[in-house]
């Protein structure tokens, strides 16, 4: 292990010890027996009378192994009567996994079964993910299919232990934060200060589990890189890693929070999607479930074939994205002055994006030319600029076409990332050409560092002139400035923005609060008469920093952030004010709405408070809130704000975690 990862895995050890009842090591989480069993999976010398002799130190297994062996599900015509016999018959690996499975079944549904995090959902999802994954391992031949369905059943092994042993549950994080938009891991981090997998990870490494196993555990949803101490196992990372995509997008999710796990970029380099027969696998892995369904009391949905058009359709739309580059021949020593300088005349994509087209369409003499982008969540090419404007009147707009339309050479062309010439001598039924009545087009990927944003379209469906192949190799090198223009404005833009939002609660900063106000100070009484600012400080922050650490303290600003913004209505306005000290601003308001706003805060974060308290050493979350109303007397918004800070320290003054309204308010 480097010396970065061994920084990191004392900072990961440091989390956990704050947000667990007991070191990792002292955990009962997985049966001593199971434990033995896991390790057996790593011993190249391991055999049948091991684990015979480990599953039958546990009488009450054995005679669970036995009932199983015997059962229907297996049909065996001759009665087992001893784990010799069973592993002979079934097989070391199916008697090790059904030992292994049984162990942390019982294990498990010990606990308390009415809590917000089902452990029997979890378990099933637990189940699906070994089961795709061991069957996905067969269908590439990998060579250690037991290794995967281990890693599956494992992998989420985190979300148990701060379910069963943390401070704060996972049932408390999943009530906390079910409405939250961030992924899983960033809500994770925000209330648990540690994710899943890296709490996962610790217990693999203080419980000397398989590296293999750790490695699964540690990385299912975030591929490892080439320096990473797992980079060896990139491959069964990658299976686990599409199983439990896949298990999520049929909803088999492992809590019913769960955001959409992501589909990593290497993924699908590090194994062939292509020799997946995807309804083969699903129909398998059914009948894997099924013949454990009556033993556990689950169920499963059908509709096989209709999961697997599912699962194809998102992988391919992932697949978009990432798949191999293809970088432009730039051929021709022709150059384009204007076209090629008009992208780099502005930063605002809404007047060089059409500066471009139309010198395109002038010394190219093209009739028609549209930018198409491609917009990731409604799965559509979506026309964003065209040259000339009557090429798309209002009647026509919004002009679309769903990435399910797109076949032949124009998916090539997005795939591929290259140029081609689409006719309806090759294609008739073509979307475009249908929709755009041409009989032939060009269709230009638009790259940045051979990453597909966009595409160009030019045609000459007026003139009927043909377009020749040379034309491909003149224009690519003016796709290329467009994308170079393209992220060049997105950057811009993301700087501007970046120079106005804090950067730890993602709110606006205090130079963007002066900058609000002072545009709203400019209105006339009469639409002032409804703005009310709020003054919000949190209660006794120094405590979580000085008793729960700066990561804490941190955390706390960040949930405290997020309430505000899950509260606040469009056209209203939040933002740090600096420290501990959040502000907003309210339009269209009374007394009783601002009153009744600052209460709806006061509230959450007194109840996000309640359920993190194990985690803040027992402080409690709570807020003061001072709000001032607009009145005539204020010449400045600064006079406002004075007002309303006077008013949160008088809340503070009467007792903390209350508002006081100025003028005063009893609503």
């Amino acid at each position: 292990m480097n010396v970065e990862n061994m920084d990191d895995t004392k900072l990961i050890k440091k989390a956990a010890r704050a947000i667990l009842k007991d070191e990792i090591k002292h955990l009962q989480l997985v049966p001593a027996a199971a434990l033995k069993l896991l390790k057996l999976a790593n011993d190249d010398n391991a055999g049948i009378e091991k684990l015979s002799r480990i599953i039958e130190t546990e009488p009450v297994l054995a005679a669970k192994i036995l009932n199983q062996v015997n059962s229907a599900a297996y049909a065996l015509s001759n009665k087992i009567t001893s784990i010799n016999q069973s592993v002979n018959m079934l097989g070391l690996s199916t008697v090790r996994q059904l030992a292994i499975n049984l162990l942390l079944y019982d294990k498990m549904m010990q606990q308390a079964p009415e809590k917000t995090f089902n452990l029997l959902i979890f378990w099933q999802h637990c189940l699906y993910v070994a089961a795709l994954s061991k069957r996905i391992a067969i269908a590439l031949k990998y060579p250690d299919p037991d290794l995967v369905y281990t890693g599956g059943l494992l992998h989420d092994i985190g979300k148990l232990i701060f379910e069963n042993y943390g401070r704060v549950t996972y049932s408390d994080f999943i009530d906390s934060t079910n409405k939250s938009l961030h992924s899983t891991l960033e809500e994770e981090r925000r209330f648990f200060g540690i994710t899943h997998t890296e709490i996962g990870r610790i217990f693999c490494m203080e419980w000397e589990l398989p590296v293999s196993i750790m490695a699964i555990v540690a990385g299912h949803h975030n591929q490892s890189n080439d320096v990473s101490q797992y980079a060896q196992f990139e491959t069964e990372n990658a299976i686990v890693s599409l199983a439990n995509y896949i298990a999520w997008i049929q909803g088999i999710g492992s809590a019913n929070y769960d955001s959409r796990p992501s589909l990593q970029g290497n993924l699908l380099n590090a194994i062939d999607i292509e020799r997946l027969n995807f309804e083969a696998l699903l129909q398998q892995v059914d009948q894997d479930m099924q013949s454990t369904q009556e033993f556990y009391d689950t169920k499963l949905p059908g509709l096989t074939t209709l999961r697997a058009s599912l699962v194809k359709v998102t992988i391919n739309l992932s697949q978009m994205s990432i798949d191999k580059p293809c970088t432009p021949d730039y051929a021709s020593n022709k150059q384009w002055a204007s076209c090629l300088i008009a992208p780099h005349h502005s930063l605002n994509p809404d007047e060089f994006i059409p500066r471009t087209l139309e010198a395109i369409h002038k010394e190219f003499s093209f009739d028609r030319s549209i930018l198409f982008t491609i917009d990731p969540k409604r799965r559509c090419l979506v026309a964003s600029y065209w040259w000339p404007e009557s090429v798309l009147p209002i009647e026509r707009q919004p002009f679309e076409i769903g990435i399910s339309d797109i076949s032949g050479l124009l998916l090539t062309c997005l795939r591929e990332k290259t140029a081609v010439i689409i006719s309806t001598e090759i294609e008739q039924n073509n979307p475009i050409i249908q929709r755009l009545n041409t009989s032939e087009f060009v269709a230009i990927p638009v790259l940045h560092h051979n990453h597909l944003t966009s595409m160009l379209y030019i045609d000459n469906a007026w003139s009927g002139k043909p377009i020749h192949e040379q034309t491909l190799l003149e224009i690519m090198p003016i796709a290329h400035e467009l994308g170079f223009a393209m992220f060049n404005a997105k950057q811009y833009i993301q700087e501007k923005k970046r120079a106005q939002i804090d950067p730890l609660t993602q709110l606006f900063n205090k130079q963007m609060i002066n900058d609000f106000l002072t545009e709203v100070f400019q209105k006339a009484d009469s639409e002032l008469a409804g703005i009310a600012i709020g003054f919000v400080d949190i209660d006794k922050f120094k405590l979580f920093n000085d008793d729960c650490g700066h990561q804490a303290g941190d955390d706390v600003l960040k949930i405290v952030a997020d309430i505000l913004r899950s509260l606040t209505r469009p056209g209203d306005f939040i933002g740090r004010y600096g420290g501990e000290e959040f502000l907003f601003v309210l339009k269209n308001t009374n007394q009783a709405g601002a009153y009744g706003y600052a209460e709806r805060i006061r509230l959450e974060i007194e109840r996000r408070g309640k359920i993190m308290s194990g985690r803040f050493h027992n402080h409690q979350l709570t807020v003061s809130i001072g709000v001032s109303m607009y009145n005539r007397q204020y010449s400045h918004y600064s006079d406002m704000i004075e007002v309303a800070d006077q008013a949160m320290y008088r809340a503070k003054n009467e007792g903390r975690n209350r508002i006081v309204m100025w003028p005063s308010c009893t609503a």
